[in-house]
């Protein structure tokens, strides 16, 4: 190039021909591209303007010099604000690259005639060099636009998430979860986990990452230090939810139970934020632990769904029946767990206990001959005794 106006000739060419090279360059994109007949018009027409754009800023790169300080770049990027955000979410970046890779074959192929008598070589080395910018160009504008739909995102899932623990009605859950594009395949359960620290939006990327490796579908929010997350198609919550610990901090993570969809999600909820707040009673839980598998700690917690529960499942249940299983098992638990013992004191023989215990379990769901099934049962004995008037709620332990 030499000094003052820089193929001077050659630019007023290519701006006569602006509009014939973004009709041939779309008329190309039609036969060469499967998927681009299937765009709708208006995107369509999006491309043409963008084509357009950038047969107009490849005119203004090389009028400044192609490669003046400041000047590619800004231009560069012009080229894509002549078509709405929108577009950088129906055409993906692989896409865009392969419509600049058409138009610039189209303005290649027109070298010759757009080229004033010896300044060929230029124009088309300067293309060339166009080019790469303008693929620059449409790597920062997808980059942006994934930073703020990932930020978007993030709030979006923070406010189901509050919706969710607030027991919001179904129609807000259902609206704010169509935009996240959620669906709802059961069952659905709610995870509560300490946040690793550090944007919400990149917890979130590492919560999503975790649950493509486990194919689940979830959302999530950091609230304070916790992370909430609710999985979708979950077969066993729990098992999925070991998988997804990666993207959690340090401490314990607690699993709500499984329900049949995001509207019955708060139970889930509920059940999951109480036993994260009860679980440092049991520094041995696994993690991560079930919500239910806490209902001793939960109840001391305050919890009145564990206790009622409790109430219900053990206390209850055992209270209704004959008697001598409550009995045996208030005896078995006074005498720290020893067949002998227990037997003595009752006046029966030990298979006679044996064979209590074993009714007890199956009455209550808990084992008295496991230590953590006795102590969860010490509790519902307890609580049993200090409101024995609610001991005929209509509750069910959970499965």
């Amino acid at each position: 190039m030499t000094d003052g106006e820089p193929l001077a000739a050659t630019l007023r060419q290519i701006e006569r021909s602006a509009g014939a090279l973004a009709t041939a360059s779309v008329s190309r994109m039609d036969e060469s591209l499967p998927w681009f007949r299937e765009l709708p018009a208006d995107q369509r027409s999006w491309v043409m303007l963008v084509a357009q754009a950038g047969v107009q800023s490849l005119v203004q790169w090389l009028r400044t010099g192609a490669g003046a300080r400041g000047g590619p770049q800004a231009v560069s990027d012009e080229v894509f604000d002549v078509a709405p955000r929108a577009l950088a979410r129906s055409i993906n970046l692989q896409q865009t690259v392969a419509l600049i890779k058409v138009t610039i074959d189209v303005v290649e192929e027109q070298v010759p005639h757009l080229a004033a008598p010896g300044e060929e070589q230029q124009l088309r080395e300067a293309v060339l060099r166009y080019s790469r910018e303008v693929a620059f160009a449409a790597a920062r504008v997808y980059a942006r636009a994934a930073e703020s739909r990932g930020a978007w995102d993030a709030r979006l899932q923070a406010l189901l998430v509050d919706a969710l623990l607030r027991g919001d009605s179904a129609d807000v859950l259902a609206s704010r979860a169509a935009a996240l594009g959620w669906t709802d395949a059961p069952p659905v359960a709610v995870v509560v986990g300490r946040s690793p620290g550090g944007e919400a939006a990149i917890v979130l990327h590492g919560v999503h990452r975790a649950a493509r490796r486990a194919d689940v579908e979830v959302l999530g929010g950091v609230h304070g230090d916790r992370l909430v997350v609710v999985m979708g198609g979950a077969s066993d919550p729990v098992s999925v939810a070991e998988r997804l610990l990666p993207a959690f901090g340090e401490g314990p993570v607690v699993v709500g139970p499984a329900v049949p969809s995001l509207e019955a999600a708060t139970e889930s909820a509920r059940s999951a934020m109480a036993g994260y707040r009860a679980a440092p009673a049991w520094p041995a839980a696994p993690r991560p632990v079930a919500a239910d598998d806490l209902l001793p700690e939960r109840a001391l917690a305050g919890d009145g769904e564990a206790r009622r529960i409790l109430r219900h499942s053990a206390y209850g249940a055992l209270a209704r029946t004959s008697g001598e299983l409550l009995e045996t098992l208030d005896a078995f638990l006074i005498h720290g767990g020893a067949l002998e013992a227990t037997a003595r004191a009752l006046f029966v023989h030990p298979n006679t206990v044996r064979y209590r215990l074993r009714r007890v379990a199956e009455v209550t769901g808990f084992g008295p001959l496991t230590p953590r099934d006795a102590f969860t049962l010490k509790i519902a004995l307890a609580l049993g005794r200090l409101e024995p008037g609610t001991q005929g709620e209509q509750l069910t332990k959970p499965t």
